[in-house]
């Protein structure tokens, strides 16, 4: 197929552009905006939506429209709605009015509810292309998506830097002057275009194949629900119990790790480079991430799935440890490089592993609804449990004092390390798999 991996590779660099022009610096703007109350619920609306919309929309890709189609609709959906959010923010810049709360959260909810099906869908497509044009998913997929993590850093820098002066002028700073896209609505138009450039790009992709079958089927088979019979099988029921306890790490460092850098600047550190540039240090993980994801055929083939995901626990056990006990000066500023590097660890050797896993244990004809089933577990139902807890531990540690979350970091973050150890140590003795497995497709 002509050109199938560049293909592929612009699908996933804007894929993840479009999330990373926000996500990990949302609590930037809603602090400020008077909003701050909404931060753990504005990433656990990623998590509620995912409990549900990636398995419909999974459902409809195996059933009915073909998975690329599915996945330009759902972008253009996601981008008009951020859109919208975003044109919240020039209306209350306008007449000096606050943004109304309950429009935006609605705004938001519905844009994330048809971006985080796409997360899987795009895994869908590039699976469904690789293995139609005979390529290996487990060697061909990870430097694919690597350039998705690329994505997410360019629009992390972009955002991070970029900023409008008294008189309107744009300009690029470090120093946080003038106002900064990073703390203001610009981060959602930022977003939305390029969620539209991916949606109509997404109709140009190839075409995935959609399995019919002349047998009758059952309500629950023409529904696509049939996917829920994995967990029948203990070692899937297993996996994916473990992708839900994992997954409730996911959003904590992202809604939290920038407001936690930025709030030095009111502590002590007002011309410190990292509480001034959070967005950009914290795209540290994401580089790691881009790096890391290149070791994963490495390490799946020679440990297995258990042990990458064991390794994915322990990073996490570090990255937040290591926030809890650094600080922005020298040395303790190495402490959070360090975190920001096995984020890379952390992320990629659960997610990206994950999704190939589910791609060898699961049937052709349910593996966008196997993939759905995935981010239901891990975005949905974890990262729903993981937010909300999490939101919960940090007010009771820390409160906004003007724009910026002030109290005792260092407790919330030893707390979310002492779970992510307990959930490795729990991980070794329960769950069993091979070292190495032959990829279902070969199987077929």
């Amino acid at each position: 197929m002509k050109n199938l991996k560049t293909r592929l590779i612009i699908m996933n660099f804007l894929q993840f552009a479009v999330w990373g022009a926000y996500l990990t610096c949302l609590g930037k703007y809603l602090g400020p905006a008077g909003m701050g109350d909404l931060i753990p619920w504005a990433y656990a609306i990623q998590g509620i939506v995912s409990i549900f919309m990636p398995t419909v929309m999974g459902i409809i890709a195996d059933r009915w429209i073909q998975p690329q189609k599915v996945l330009g609709g759902c972008q253009l959906m996601a981008a008009l709605f951020m859109l919208s959010c975003f044109y919240l923010g020039v209306q209350a810049e306008t007449t000096g009015e606050g943004v109304s709360h309950s429009l935006f959260i609605t705004l938001y909810t519905l844009s994330v509810a048809f971006y985080m099906p796409t997360i899987a869908l795009s895994n869908t497509v590039a699976f469904s292309a690789l293995r139609a044009d005979g390529q290996d998913t487990v060697k061909a997929f990870p430097p694919i998506r690597v350039f998705g993590t690329v994505g997410f850093i360019a629009a992390m820098w972009f955002v991070n830097c970029a900023s409008f002066d008294e008189e309107g002028s744009f300009f690029f700073t470090l120093t946080g002057a003038g106002a900064p896209f990073q703390q203001t609505h610009w981060q959602m138009f930022v977003s939305g275009i390029l969620g539209i450039i991916l949606g109509l790009y997404s109709f140009t992709l190839p075409k995935c194949t959609i399995v019919k079958s002349d047998k009758k089927r059952t309500l629950v088979q023409t529904l696509g629900l049939d996917a829920f019979k994995l967990f029948k099988v203990k070692k899937m029921a297993i996996f994916f119990i473990f992708s839900m306890l994992l997954g409730m790490c996911l959003q904590v460092t992202n809604g939290y790790a920038t407001p936690f850098l930025s709030h030095f600047a009111g502590a002590g550190y007002a011309d410190s480079f990292v509480a001034n540039n959070s967005t950009l240090i914290t795209s540290i993980s994401q580089i790691s991430e881009a790096l890391c994801i290149l070791m994963i055929p490495f390490f799946l083939r020679r440990f297995g799935i258990k042990i990458v995901m064991l390794i994915s626990m322990l990073a996490w056990v570090l990255r937040f440890g290591l926030f809890g006990i650094g600080s922005p000066d020298f040395p303790g500023v190495i402490l959070f490089i360090l975190s920001m590097i096995v984020y890379g660890v952390a992320f990629d050797f659960f997610n990206v592993s994950g999704a190939l896993y589910v791609e060898r244990e699961t049937d052709k004809s349910i593996q966008a609804s196997a993939q759905g089933i995935f981010m239901l577990m891990t975005n949905g139902i974890g990262a729903t449990v993981g937010t909300l807890s999490a939101g919960a531990i940090i007010d009771k540690f820390c409160h906004w004092e003007g724009d910026f979350l002030i109290g005792n970091w260092t407790s919330a973050w030893l707390i979310f390390s002492a779970f992510a150890l307990v959930v490795a140590v729990a991980f070794v003795f329960i769950f069993k798999d091979s070292k190495t497995a032959t990829p279902q497709s070969a199987q077929r």
